[in-house]
């Protein structure tokens, strides 16, 4: 099987086909098409000789996940049901918001982590995506996108990025590279769950990306009900690993906490909450629980969350209502993977 032309760093690309006598304007026509044109068809590159394009399609595969399911809410946002070559399915979320197109992408199939209130973690752990799986993702967007440009990227979808950072982390190398895409790190956002020693070596790697933490509750005994993650990485091991990525990061924090009624939007969650994030760099996003069908929590009201966020007016930081979007097509946060059943 050919190696995928989208799990190659550019610069180890940029060295094979000058190493096959090949110039280096043709290594950069065709990164143009790769990444700023998002094309995979060979045939349709139409400025490369039949010897280059020969070359590429001997040594190298462009193949793409296949569309299975598409689907559009009435607020726009797009759900892409991808199958993968072993037939395993991944969704990814376009969300179109005024001048900004967000993507919303799965690192894994799957997720080991078994979150209570998301889809993803019913389905356990079956394999991490590779890279150019991850790739992929956003190609098939921008060609879904056609003149609409693809403005930010979030690792929010199908999956735990921080249990996959060996394929997240060369994918992010290849999103931000000049020869690649040339994504700014403040339109990209990695969130985990609270998985402690990978924020560190995320930081560690010297990569530059925003960070984003699914907190949920700031009351350990709370938070490890809904979220196993936090009996091996409480609370105050995963509050100091946000202080000290948050040293290595020009930006701040993204505290992101699912609304569920009748278990954490009480005056003590507030307080614990408040407690948690009023010493931190960051903001705060309030994300009402989205239903899933055979889960037992239910959503919040508006009146019941507009109540919470008052409760929490003390705090020094930003704390904004997140509006759901793409609920009726199971697209919204904690509802990816309904389509795998």
């Amino acid at each position: 099987m050919l190696k995928s032309i989208f799990s190659v760093q550019p610069e180890d690309l940029q060295t094979q086909i000058i190493a096959a006598r090949f110039k280096l304007f043709r290594f950069k026509q065709l990164m143009k098409w790769l990444y700023p044109k998002s094309v995979n068809n060979l045939e349709l590159m139409t400025d490369l000789p039949a010897d280059f394009k020969q070359f590429i399609a001997d040594n190298y595969s462009l193949a793409l996940p296949s569309i299975k399911l598409q689907l559009t809410a009435k607020d726009g946002s797009t759900k892409l049901v991808l199958e993968l070559s072993d037939k395993e399915l991944i969704e990814s979320v376009l969300m179109p918001e005024e001048k900004k197109n967000t993507l919303c992408i799965s690192s894994q199939v799957g997720c080991a982590w078994g979150c209570t209130f998301c889809a993803t973690g019913k389905l356990g752990s079956i394999r991490d995506l590779k890279v150019d799986e991850i790739i992929g993702q956003i190609i098939l967007a921008r060609q879904f996108l056609q003149e609409n440009k693809l403005t930010n990227i979030v690792f929010m979808g199908m999956g735990e990025p921080l249990d996959n950072l060996e394929n997240v982390i060369p994918a992010i190398k290849i999103l931000q590279s000049d020869f690649g895409l040339q994504f700014s790190p403040r339109r990209m956002t990695v969130s985990t769950s609270g998985y402690v020693p990978k924020i560190y070596e995320l930081a560690e790697t010297g990569i530059k990306i925003k960070l984003a933490v699914s907190l949920n509750s700031a009351i350990n005994e709370k938070r490890n009900e809904i979220m196993p993650i936090n009996r091996t990485y409480n609370l105050t091991e995963l509050k100091n690993a946000i202080l000290s990525f948050r040293k290595t990061s020009p930006w701040r924090i993204t505290l992101e906490y699912i609304m569920i009624p009748d278990f954490n939007m009480g005056a003590e969650d507030a307080k614990a909450l408040i407690k948690f994030a009023g010493d931190i760099s960051c903001k705060l996003n309030l994300i009402s629980y989205n239903n899933i069908e055979g889960f037992s929590w239910k959503s919040p009201s508006l009146r019941e969350a507009l109540a919470f966020q008052d409760k929490l007016r003390q705090l020094p930081i930003a704390v904004t209502i997140r509006k759901s979007r793409g609920t009726e097509i199971s697209a919204a946060c904690g509802q990816l993977a309904a389509q795998n059943k």
